[in-house]
């Protein structure tokens, strides 16, 4: 299997499992990446890891370097990546725990630095966006799901979301009206980061909280803590077992 990064979210800022090789701190010509990648062994292979809002977590969505991020896994020796996302449920299949592959995305995301093609350029290059994931690498994701028995979809569209706040009632109405499933805040522009740089991406979200107006409640950090409590485990699972299939 080719050398594979996971990129931790929210709830996930330690791989536990993880047998250190090393931190290795990459230089961008885009600035620090969140962290130092760390390259070790999990589930029986080499892995290399980066928490996308840094050790603590402490960078919010609309300010992670998602350039420098990509530009580092690509310059540590990934060649495939599977970024694992916190998001909140729109379909109502979509309930706290519940696991999905996307296939589709869209980009509500604004102002930040989301291409690597600008500047003093040779020629404009545009690149195909069509399918945003890998599909190879969302197959073994659904088999490893699969295997572990757990609650999951093997499709849906990811909206992404400004952030750092979650959305309002009717702005959660306009997306699933746009045919939305899950919203979270740090889906783009790593994907399409990961595609100009032609590195196989695939995204593993676990949903934590029911989108708003899709509960009769509000949306507390307390709960969204606990899914995430609850959920990792199961990601940790799945990480482990498609990388034991490959």
């Amino acid at each position: 299997m080719a050398v594979l990064a996971i990129i931790g979210g929210t709830g996930l800022t330690q791989l536990e499992g993880l047998s250190l090789r090393e931190a290795v701190s990459v230089d961008t010509p885009y600035g620090a990446p969140s962290a130092d990648i760390l390259r070790g062994d999990f589930g029986g292979r080499e892995v290399l890891f980066l928490a996308r809002h840094g050790h603590p977590h402490r960078i919010p969505p609309h300010q992670v370097n998602y350039r420098a991020n990509l530009w580092a896994l690509k310059q540590a020796g990934a060649q495939a990546v599977v970024a694992v996302n916190a998001v909140g449920g729109i379909h109502r299949a979509m309930g706290s725990g519940h696991l999905c592959v996307p296939h589709d995305l869209i980009d509500y995301t604004w102002g930040r630095a989301a291409t690597f093609f600008e500047g003093e350029l040779e020629h404009v290059t545009h690149i195909d966006f069509s399918y945003p994931y890998d599909e190879a690498l969302r197959q073994q994701l659904i088999a490893a799901l699969r295997a572990e028995g757990c609650d999951f979809s093997s499709h849906g569209v990811y909206a992404a979301t400004q952030g750092p706040r979650l959305e309002t009632v009717a702005e959660i109405a306009r997306l699933e009206r746009d045919g939305a499933d899950i919203v979270g805040m740090t889906g783009m522009p790593e994907a399409a980061l990961a595609r100009e740089l032609e590195l196989p991406y695939a995204c593993l979200a676990l949903v934590v909280n029911p989108a708003a107006g899709k509960s009769s409640g509000v949306i507390t950090m307390a709960e969204i803590e606990q899914a995430l409590a609850d959920g990792m485990g199961k990601v940790k699972a799945v990480l482990q077992r498609v990388l034991a299939q490959a």
